[in-house]
């Protein structure tokens, strides 16, 4: 199936796997690319060392087209683009909007932008400086995510702007991307759909909390970092919305205490990072030493398969999955369902 997105990037099927934290390693990202989508490696938890080590395990694993997920608000941003470039990737894609200064850096070395929004005016604002093509991520989305649902958020930014639009947030299958394509978009981007794939690295057990959950499991808490955040229902999420403010810092803190270790991140940066969460945001200090732990509180349940110390970010679609197949028969299963869905309405 062909459209804009596939002729921009250069894969065979219009179906993303997004950069998940932990989650989208070079396994994941290869096994995607190979099954002729855009696999999208997660680079804001690794070292700058280990992005260069990962991009060139994914090289030694396939041949196709892949991307690599950035944070435009890294204070080493630069640093790590000029690894894409060095190694020759061939997408950028972005959690928060990137800089015009940092579009055309990457552009002038021949790498696709493709930054996330979650509104029509980030959108806009994001295709006026040159992004090549945008992900829009709705409310069903999982992780840090915004009110609109896709299906009102998704064709107010096709009517907007005129670079391929890829819809996030509620597909999963073929019928979904008739319908994104129906819309106008160029392609679907799928974020728990893959995390729920025998590809995947997230402990069995994790997996296995995902499949069980139903629709209700899944939602949407500020008690983690004061923002919307879409995850699993766990134990901490339950801690975290009935505690007092003086039980939940004490959590956060030994919480902390924890990370810092695994990370060896000093609490001096940890204060700091704290420090620029919190301004301009009405945020408690637990949620502060929280969100500048976030990346920890995904690893022990996305690595370390400690869902009971963690936190899981999750669409909403984890409450209709019910099976792992591996990325290459996930692929092949939604376009041959997105074939079937066409003639149905055809009548071919």
């Amino acid at each position: 199936m062909e459209t804009p997105l596939t002729r921009l990037v250069g894969v065979r099927r219009p179906i993303v796997q997004t950069g998940m934290g932990w989650v989208a390693g070079p396994r994941l990202v290869s096994a995607t690319a190979n099954a002729g989508a855009l696999g999208v490696l997660a680079s804001a938890t690794m070292t700058v060392d280990r992005l260069r080590e990962a991009i060139r395990e994914v090289r030694s694993r396939t041949d196709a087209p892949f991307g690599v997920n950035l944070r435009a608000d890294a204070s080493d941003a630069g640093d790590r683009v000029r690894v894409m470039i060095d190694e020759g990737v061939r997408v950028a894609s972005f959690a928060l909007a990137p800089s015009p200064e940092l579009i055309t850096e990457l552009k002038d070395a021949g790498v696709i932008v493709i930054p996330s929004v979650g509104a029509r005016r980030h959108a806009e604002k994001v295709a006026a400086w040159g992004a090549d093509a945008v992900i829009v991520q709705g409310g069903e989305g999982g992780g840090h995510t915004g009110e609109v649902a896709t299906t009102v958020l998704l064709p107010q930014v096709v009517d907007a702007v005129d670079i391929p639009v890829v819809a996030a947030g509620g597909f999963f299958d073929g019928r979904g991307l008739v319908a994104a394509l129906a819309y106008g978009a160029s392609g679907i981007a799928l974020g728990t759909r893959f995390l729920l794939t025998s590809d995947s690295t997230v402990p069995d057990a994790v997996k296995a909390r995902y499949l069980a959950a139903t629709v209700g499991d899944v939602t949407v808490t500020r008690a983690v970092d004061g923002l919307p955040h879409r995850m699993l229902r766990t134990e901490l999420v339950d801690a975290l919305e009935h505690s007092g403010r003086a039980r939940a810092l004490l959590q956060a803190v030994r919480r902390a205490a924890g990370y810092r270790k695994l990370s060896g991140t000093s609490w001096l940066r940890m204060v700091q990072d704290g420090r620029a969460l919190r301004h301009g945001k009405d945020l408690t200090w637990s949620q502060v030493l929280l969100a500048a732990n976030t990346p920890m509180l995904l690893r022990a349940s996305m690595v370390d398969g400690r869902t009971d110390l963690g936190v899981m970010a999750s669409g909403q679609v984890a409450g209709v999955i019910d099976d792992l197949p591996s990325c290459g028969e996930l692929v092949e299963r939604i376009m041959k369902e997105a074939e079937e869905v066409r003639e149905g309405l055809t009548g071919s």
